[in-house]
This record gives C-alpha cells, sequence and structure tokens, in this order.
C-alpha cells in the first residue's frame, strides 16, 4: 500500500536513551520524547536567471535557509540552502523543474541532524487510525495540512452505507474534520399507502444496520485517495 514518505529521525526520550525512528509508528509516548532531531542537506540548485524568485519561495516554503546565491554566468545561478531532507524525498523535484520548465538542476548532501518541532501526524477514519498516512511533520505545518487532507479524502472516498468521519489528530486532539454523508436508501419504497408505522420500523431498522455497520464495516478507501494525499503541498 502507498504510504507517506518519510526520513529516519533521531529521538531522544527523558530517559536519557537515544532511539532511531523509520516510522512515524515507531515513536515513543509524546511524554517520554526529550528532543527530535530530524536530519539537514546541503541542497545547491542551478537554474536560468528567470526562475530565481520561484525557486527561492519553493525553498523558503520547504523549511529552507538561503546560504548563497552566485551568478556562473550573466543568466545562470547558483542557489545554496540549508533545508530538512523530510521536505524534499517526495515531489520536490518535481515542482523544480515545473518551476524552472526543466531548467533547474539538483544536488545535495546530507550533512548532520538539528533539533525540529515535530509531531506525529494520524489521520483516523470512524475513530480507526489509519497507519499509511501518519507522518511526522513540523508544528508549524500540522494544522493545515492535516485539514487539507480531511478535505481532499472527502473528495475521494466514496460514499458508503454509513457516515464516514474523517479525523485528524495530534495525540488525543482532534485537528480537522470531514464527514463522508451516507448513501440514502429507500427502503420504504415498496410500503404504499399510509402505512406510517411499517415505514417507521424499517427506517428504524435501517438505522440499527447502519450503526452496526459504522461499528464492524472496513472503510473503502481507494488507492487514488492515498496517491492524492502524497501529492498536497
Amino acid at each position: 500500500i502507498t504510504t507517506v514518505p518519510n526520513v529516519s529521525f533521531n529521538v531522544y526520550t527523558t530517559d536519557g536513551n537515544f532511539t532511531e525512528v523509520h516510522n512515524p509508528s515507531g515513536l515513543p509516548a509524546v511524554t517520554a520524547i526529550d528532543r527530535i532531531e530530524e536530519p539537514y542537506i546541503k541542497a545547491f540548485i542551478i537554474s536560468k536567471a528567470d526562475f530565481v524568485g520561484p525557486l527561492i519561495k519553493l525553498c523558503l516554503d520547504k523549511r529552507g535557509v538561503l546560504k548563497n546565491q552566485v551568478y556562473l554566468s550573466t543568466n545562470r545561478v547558483e542557489l545554496t540552502f540549508e533545508m530538512p531532507l523530510a521536505e524534499i524525498v517526495f515531489d520536490f523535484y518535481d515542482k523544480m523543474k515545473s518551476i524552472s520548465k526543466g531548467y533547474a538542476s539538483l544536488d545535495y548532501y546530507t550533512y548532520g541532524y538539528k533539533k525540529a518541532d515535530l509531531v506525529k501526524l494520524d489521520i483516523l477514519l470512524n475513530g480507526e487510525m489509519v497507519d499509511a498516512l501518519s507522518t511526522l511533520i513540523h508544528r508549524s505545518n500540522a494544522y493545515d495540512f492535516g485539514r487539507r487532507i480531511c478535505v481532499k479524502l472527502k473528495e475521494l472516498i466514496p460514499r458508503q452505507q454509513f457516515d464516514v468521519a474523517i479525523q485528524a489528530a495530534i495525540g488525543a486532539k482532534v485537528i480537522a474534520r470531514e464527514t463522508v454523508k451516507a448513501v440514502r436508501k429507500d427502503v420504504t419504497a415498496k410500503c404504499y399507502g399510509g402505512d406510517i408505522t411499517r415505514k417507521r420500523k424499517l427506517l428504524e431498522k435501517q438505522k440499527k444496520g447502519k450503526k452496526r455497520m459504522r461499528q464492524v464495516g472496513n472503510v473503502q478507501v481507494p488507492q487514488s485517495a492515498f496517491l492524492a494525499v502524497l501529492k498536497l503541498d
């Protein structure tokens, strides 16, 4: 199954121990974490001068810090950035190429770890965590990213026989929520005339059935939904 790309993080716990975490599911309890450090890169981007502004904005949006800007010729510029590796692992290269109309090139190397204010963002469907969509993300981006994931999943998850609650959460705190409304089946279609009692019984039976489905049924999530979430900025 497709998952959110992750890099390895160094996690230092309050009891003085250290662990390398490769996946959000391996993160210790929040109360046990002293600090988290993430890998940083030094990135070198060479591009035509026409695209320097948008490329700098792209890198700044990815938590990059501009360290140097050198004109190699009248129309070729080299930008040097320091930025988190996690910010470039998925679609940074594609966006850079799109912005520069294919002209920009990227070279980088990792040079160490830095302390970061990261949180684990979980996505829940009807209260069940979707491990494939959990990610470690900078706290400043978590609320907006969580909200946009919920909105995107609402667009892509097919309507089912019961409501589907989509939630983004940091720990026990829900930070965003959307609902995919259930498909309503007319169970009273075969009730002719004014048999109100029978209609009421059928609707009540349908209501109980949906409640049971919501408790034990699996929400069907198409692969396209996972891929769309990965492409969110």
